[in-house]
């Protein structure tokens, strides 16, 4: 049965799943559920695990211990083979968009349909159009990457990441290196992309106006563990201290110490 809201199957969930790099534990027992139809934000510190988090959606690292299934289906046992089906439903937006120099914006965009071997010359032509005019950008297909702004080479990056008509978008850390307007068009493309194309967001972020923004559901990170699972309103009324740092940006005295010679400030 395919999810849906009403149906109330996740698109995405991790289950119990624990991750460790050699002694050092990533996540920690953690459940995350991603309900279709929404975009879920997790936040947390740098080096939290956000986006360790998120390529275990995808299959891309495996748990140590837990489980991850997409719609239902368990996906983290499945081999390499298996997971090319899987990912096809996927959409990624990396963190510096990640296109090909050498390749037009076009090219770019077109890219997975090329690989994917099943489109003509002609119908790759339309669906790069129809996929750039999306992201406001027809016309550039020509242009090199080198030659467009960072706010252009990610609408052109989120355009190839829908190129395959998926039903789920990864976004990590979507609007760093962009100034705060720029982000802000970042931030209407994932809600246009919610509301027009029924896409399911999960977006990995530090940019709380960002968060704000688009988010149907937030989950924070903290040392391995869910901390926070709530609305943008949940957050902005937390009484967690650690929460409340987060979100209003304070430093606090542990991340001070040493700049004021070992007086606290």
């Amino acid at each position: 049965m395919a999810n849906t809201p009403e149906n109330g199957i996740p698109a995405s969930e991790l289950r119990n799943v624990s991750k460790r790099f050699g002694d050092l534990v990533v996540l920690d027992g953690v459940d995350i559920k991603v309900m279709a139809g929404q975009t879920t934000v997790i936040i947390g510190e740098s080096g939290v695990g956000k986006s360790v988090a998120l390529k275990h959606t995808l299959a891309l690292l495996r748990p140590d211990a837990g489980e991850v299934y997409f719609e239902g289906r368990r996906i983290d046992h499945l081999d390499e083979r298996e997971l090319v089906d899987v990912r096809k439903n996927f959409g990624f937006l990396f963190q510096m968009g990640a296109l090909f120099d050498s390749m037009t914006a076009g090219q770019n965009v077109g890219f997975p349909l090329e690989e994917q071997g099943t489109c003509s010359a002609e119908e790759i032509k339309r669906i790069v159009s129809e996929k750039l005019r999306m992201v406001g950008l027809d016309g550039i297909q020509g242009k090199k990457p080198a030659t467009l702004s960072g706010g252009q080479r990610k609408r052109v990056a989120l355009a190839r990441a829908i190129a395959l008509n998926p039903k789920m978008i990864l976004y990590d850390e979507p609007t760093t290196g962009l100034d705060p307007v720029r982000a802000d068009v970042i931030n209407e493309l994932i809600n246009k992309l919610k509301r027009e194309l029924g896409i399911t967001s999960l977006v990995v972020t530090h940019d709380m106006a960002s968060v704000f923004r688009v988010a149907d559901r937030i989950l924070m990170l903290h040392d391995g563990k869910i901390r926070f699972d709530g609305s943008v309103e949940d957050i902005r009324n937390s009484t967690d201290p650690i929460v409340k740092r987060f979100v209003e940006g304070r430093a606090g005295e542990d991340d001070l110490d040493g700049l004021h010679g070992g007086e606290k400030p």
